[in-house]
């Protein structure tokens, strides 16, 4: 399991500047308005939440972001989310992130669950559970 804590002072490589991170299904979220604007249909919709706060320079991020894809896909009756923290600082530093990746599990704008890292077995278990405990 790897957590990114801080930015790299410097980049050593290139090679995987270009990992998709919101594919799929996964919004991409860019503003505080827009966070709220996707809590509320989920709400209205009767969805759970996935949202990723993820860094483009995290290596850990980049591993799981093709799978997280993936996940999207899977799993359409959840809404996934994304939110780079260098992008929107002041909101991540709201929800006290303190590495990256952090997945937090959201019903009706508030959290059930939550899970620090890229574990995809974890965060796989997490998904099935939660989709296990909702009602149809």
């Amino acid at each position: 399991m790897g957590n990114c804590v801080a930015k790299p002072q410097a980049k050593d490589n290139d090679f995987d500047d270009n990992v998709e991170f919101a594919g799929g299904n996964v919004k991409l979220i860019t503003t505080k308005e827009s966070w709220d604007q996707n809590l509320e249909e989920a709400r209205r919709d009767g969805k759970i939440v996935i949202a990723n706060f993820s860094a483009t320079w995290c290596g850990p991020c980049k591993m799981i972001a093709p799978y997280y894809c993936q996940l999207s896909e899977k799993y359409s009756s959840m809404m996934f989310l994304l939110v780079d923290v260098d992008e929107l600082t002041d909101f991540s530093t709201s929800w006290d992130i303190k590495a990256t990746p952090t997945f937090f599990f959201l019903k009706d704008g508030q959290q059930v669950d939550k899970l620090v890292g890229a574990n995809k077995v974890e965060l796989q278990k997490k998904i099935v559970a939660i989709t296990d405990s909702v009602p149809q």
